[in-house]
């Protein structure tokens, strides 16, 4: 469910002047780092309330930053998540076809719908409803049209999976099998997931089951939780034929030789 500030036109929540300077100053400066970011987005809410609209990446964000630290990386860091992206990009053709589990808000799954084209497919696959929505929204302020929603969870199983929030939240899950079979996919240039160290429980079944068709190209893999992984997907993939391209603080870049 979409709050009443995501009901209004994007850019109604332009940053003001004052709003603009603490952005320009982090984007110029160090405090564009993580441990910086939790005290700008109080700074900036100094100045004036509600969420904030910028462009990221080539896409259009309402970021609601005080709560999400996605949010925050966008709003003060313009290489957030750059060299993800970068190498996600390389493989990803204009027509191309990207999957992201766990896409959050879109800061993946908006800036590559972007990138491949009208012709190309997003499937961005996010079980939390307040994230699913910001992310509907963004797609929309972005003016896609080749952007697919799952609302649900990318799971060992299909079936329920209870996501660990404050609130506790339980929603729908299925094997990534069942979600590309089930909207029609027939191949896979690029994907990233980060799935809060359900990782291995998503892609061994996956290279287990799947056709080798449907294997991607290149694969970014969030290994913040990998002491929680249960088997090590990422020597999986790599007895399976797949290369680790290099490293980032929080992703394992790997590709398909």
């Amino acid at each position: 469910m979409t709050s009443g500030d995501d009901q209004k036109p994007f850019g109604r929540y332009a940053p003001n002047a004052l709003q603009r300077a603490v952005i320009a100053a982090a984007h110029s400066s160090s405090l564009k780092h993580g441990a910086f970011r939790p005290w700008l987005s109080p700074l900036v809410r100094l100045f004036g309330a509600g969420p904030i609209d910028v462009s990221y990446q080539g896409a259009s964000f309402r970021l609601h930053d005080l709560a999400s630290g996605a949010e925050r990386g966008v709003l003060f860091n313009p290489d957030y998540n750059l060299p993800e992206l970068d190498f996600l990009r390389e493989y990803l053709p204009r027509g191309g076809v990207f999957v992201d589990a766990g896409a959050n808000v879109g800061t993946y799954a908006v800036p590559l719908a972007k990138h491949v084209g009208a012709n190309g497919r997003v499937i961005a696959i996010e079980p939390l409803p307040s994230a699913g929505a910001r992310l509907a929204f963004n797609a929309s302020a972005s003016n896609l049209t080749n952007l697919t929603l799952v609302k649900g969870a990318a799971g060992e199983t299909d079936g329920t999976l209870e996501i660990k929030t404050r609130s506790g939240v339980e929603g729908p899950s299925y094997r990534l099998l069942t979600i590309l079979n089930g909207i029609g996919i027939d191949h896979i240039d690029a994907m990233k997931i980060g799935v809060g160290g359900f990782e291995d429980r998503v892609l061994v079944p996956f290279f287990h089951d799947a056709p080798q068709v449907l294997w991607p190209k290149a694969v970014a893999i969030e290994h913040l939780k990998r002491t929680v992984w249960q088997n090590d997907c990422i020597a999986d993939m790599t007895a399976r034929g797949y290369a680790i391209a290099g490293r980032t603080r929080s992703n394992t870049l790997l590709v398909r030789r």
